[in-house]
C-alpha cells in the first residue's frame, strides 16, 4: 500500500487484522503502521477513528490504541448500509464535509513523537490554575446555572467590544453576540452571509477549518493569493468582479499558515473594494493574544475602521488559554448582526452560562495579564527555538505572532512522503497541500511551536525535521 491508498482500504485490512487479537490487546503504533502499509500519519489517525466509531477500538491518549469486545446484541454490521450513500447524495446541491485536516489538529501524536503540528499551547503554558480558580468562582455566582440571553451575558459582550475596540470604541455591547469558540462562530458567519452554492473568497494559503467550513454549507471557496504583505489586493478586485462573490474571509494579523499582516496600505483597500462590491469581510482575528514579546505594537482590526459594517469580526479566548474554553465574540451591525444572531440561535440556542461566567472571571482577574505576558516570551523564545535551525526552509521571515512556521520545500518534493517520513523519525508536521483551496504553487509544510514540551524539544524536533528534509524521503 502506498500514500494515496484510501482510509477505507487500510480500515478494511485493520479490521480483518483485529480478528487475530483477543479483547484489550493493543494495535501496533501509528509509526509501526505507518511503516507496514506506506501511509501517512494523517490516514492512520482516520483509519483509527472509523474503527473507533464502529465500536472495535478504544484509543486512550499516551496509552495506545487497544480492541475493544463488539457490544452485545445484534451484529451492528451485518445490515446493509449502502442505501445511505444513495441517500446522503440525493438533491440538488453538493456538501463536501471533509474534516481531514481539522481531524488532523484535533488528534495528539502518540507520545513518543514530538508535536509540532498542533493548533493548541501545550498544557504547560495553559493557565490551568487560574482557569480553575475562575470556574470555581463562577460556579458560585447567582444565576451561574440560569438561562442566558441569546446574545450572550451584557458583561462579557461588553469585555469583547472593549477588548477589539481598543481606544477607537468602534464597538458596544449591542454590536457583539457570543459564540462557542472561533471555529462556530465561523461557520455561522459563512452560513448567514453567503447562500448555498455561492462562492466565497479566501486567502490563498488559508487555515483549512475555513475550507472545511465553506464546503460543508455548499460554498465554493475562491483563491485569493498573498504575499509578504498579506492579500493581494489588485487580485482581490479581480476575484470580487469574477466571481460576484459577497464574502472574503480573511486573517489580517499573522495569518494562518504564512504568518503575513495585512500592509496598512492594503487595509484600506480591502474594506474599499468590498464595499463597492457589496460585500462582507469576514476578519478571523485569531492570533491577537498570541503576539510574541519581541513584536511590534500591532494594527488595530479592521472593525475598527468600518463605519458601513462592512466587516464580521471574530475573536477568540480559546487559542490563548485552554481548547476547552470556547468562548469567542461575533461582532457585526445592522441587518447582517440580526442574521448572524438568528442563525447562531436556531443552531444552538445559546452559549453555556457557566462557561461564559468562568470567561468574564477569568479576564478580569489579575491573573490574566500574567498570563499574556508569560505566553508571549514563552512563544518569542519557542519561535526561536525552532526558526533558527530550520531558517534555510522558511517561506519567508519568521512571524512575531501566532505558533507556525511556513516552510517551502524543493520543487518535485513529495510532502506526504516527507510528513510520513518525519512521523517515523519521532516528529509530526503538517503538510502545506490541505491550506490550498485549488492546486498550490509548489510543496510546503507548517511546523507549529505551540503544542511541543518545551525549548529542549523543539531544537530535537527541529534537528530530527532537518535530518529527514536533508536525506529526503523514500
Amino acid at each position: 500500500m502506498n500514500d494515496s491508498s484510501s482510509v477505507v482500504d487500510l480500515a478494511d485490512l485493520l479490521r480483518r487484522e483485529l480478528q487475530r487479537y483477543p479483547d484489550g490487546q493493543m494495535l501496533p503504533s501509528s509509526r509501526a503502521l505507518m511503516a507496514r502499509y506506506q501511509v501517512g500519519p494523517g490516514t492512520v489517525s482516520r483509519a483509527v477513528a472509523v474503527l473507533a466509531a464502529e465500536g472495535l477500538v478504544v484509543s486512550r491518549p499516551g496509552a495506545g490504541v487497544f480492541r475493544v469486545r463488539p457490544h452485545d446484541g445484534p451484529d451492528r454490521r451485518g445490515g446493509d448500509l449502502s442505501w445511505q450513500q444513495v441517500a446522503l447524495s440525493a438533491g440538488r446541491g453538493e456538501r463536501a464535509v471533509d474534516a481531514t485536516g481539522v481531524l488532523a489538529t484535533l488528534t495528539v501524536p502518540p507520545a513518543e513523537v514530538i508535536d509540532l503540528s498542533g493548533g493548541y499551547l501545550h498544557p504547560s503554558l495553559q493557565p490551568e490554575r487560574a482557569l480553575a480558580a475562575a470556574l470555581a468562582r463562577a460556579g458560585r455566582r447567582p444565576g451561574a446555572w440560569g438561562r442566558p440571553p441569546v446574545e450572550g451575558l451584557p458583561e462579557l459582550r461588553a469585555w469583547f467590544a472593549a477588548d477589539i475596540s481598543g481606544p477607537s470604541q468602534a464597538l458596544g455591547a449591542a454590536d457583539v453576540l457570543v459564540a462557542s469558540g472561533g471555529q462556530s462562530a465561523l461557520s455561522t458567519a459563512l452560513r448567514a452571509l453567503a447562500a448555498p452554492g455561492s462562492p466565497v473568497l479566501v486567502e490563498s494559503p488559508t487555515y483549512y477549518g475555513i475550507l472545511a467550513i465553506a464546503r460543508a454549507a455548499g460554498l465554493r471557496p475562491v483563491p485569493v493569493p498573498l504575499d509578504a504583505d498579506g492579500v493581494r489586493t489588485d487580485l482581490l478586485a479581480d476575484a470580487f468582479a469574477a466571481t460576484g462573490a459577497r464574502v472574503f474571509v480573511c486573517q489580517p494579523l499573522f495569518q494562518n499558515p504564512t504568518g503575513a499582516v495585512l500592509a496598512p496600505q492594503r487595509r484600506t483597500e480591502v474594506l474599499r473594494i468590498a464595499r463597492a462590491a457589496g460585500a462582507f469581510v469576514v476578519e478571523d482575528d485569531f492570533a491577537r493574544r498570541l503576539a510574541h514579546a519581541d513584536a511590534p505594537p500591532l494594527p488595530l482590526p479592521l472593525a475598527t475602521d468600518d463605519p458601513d459594517g462592512v466587516v464580521v469580526h471574530i475573536r477568540s479566548l480559546t487559542k490563548v488559554t485552554s481548547p476547552s474554553l470556547r468562548v469567542a465574540g461575533l461582532s457585526a451591525r445592522g441587518p447582517a448582526l440580526e442574521r448572524l444572531r438568528a442563525l447562531q440561535a436556531v443552531d444552538s440556542f445559546f452559549v453555556s452560562r457557566p462557561l461564559q461566567e468562568t470567561a468574564l472571571e477569568l479576564v478580569a482577574a489579575p491573573a490574566w495579564r500574567t498570563h499574556l505576558r508569560t505566553v508571549a516570551t514563552a512563544l518569542r523564545d519557542r519561535r526561536q527555538a525552532l526558526a533558527v535551525p530550520l531558517h534555510r526552509h522558511l517561506a519567508g521571515p519568521a512571524p512575531l505572532g501566532s505558533y507556525q512556521l511556513w516552510l517551502r520545500l524543493p520543487d518535485g518534493a513529495d510532502e506526504t512522503a516527507i510528513t510520513a517520513a518525519a512521523f517515523r523519525a519521532g516528529v509530526s508536521v503538517t503538510p502545506g497541500r490541505a491550506y490550498f483551496p485549488a492546486e498550490p504553487p509548489g510543496p510546503h509544510l507548517r511546523v507549529s511551536f505551540a503544542g511541543a514540551g518545551g525549548v529542549q524539544q523543539l531544537a530535537e524536533g527541529a534537528e530530527l525535521l532537518n535530518r529527514v528534509l536533508a536525506e529526503g524521503a523514500p
